[in-house]
């Protein structure tokens, strides 16, 4: 099973991430973070298929997948 990591302070709250996730697993969060943004979560339903879609169109960096 893939897992991600996502640095929430460092995202900005573009959303591409939680477009482009096949298993519609990365979602908005309700809290801000210190930028004063929505930043993105990961739901972890055992599902994820490591794909790094995800990672690779953060524009920040922000997401690690681990397989």
């Amino acid at each position: 099973m893939a897992k991600i990591t996502i640095d929430k302070e460092k995202c900005k709250g573009c959303f591409l991430c939680v477009g482009v996730c096949p298993k519609a697993r990365i979602k908005a969060e309700k809290t801000l973070n210190k930028k004063g943004v929505n930043p993105v979560t990961f739901e972890d339903k055992g599902d994820c298929l490591g794909c790094s879609f995800c990672a690779i169109i953060c524009p920040d960096c922000c997401i690690e997948v681990y397989k």
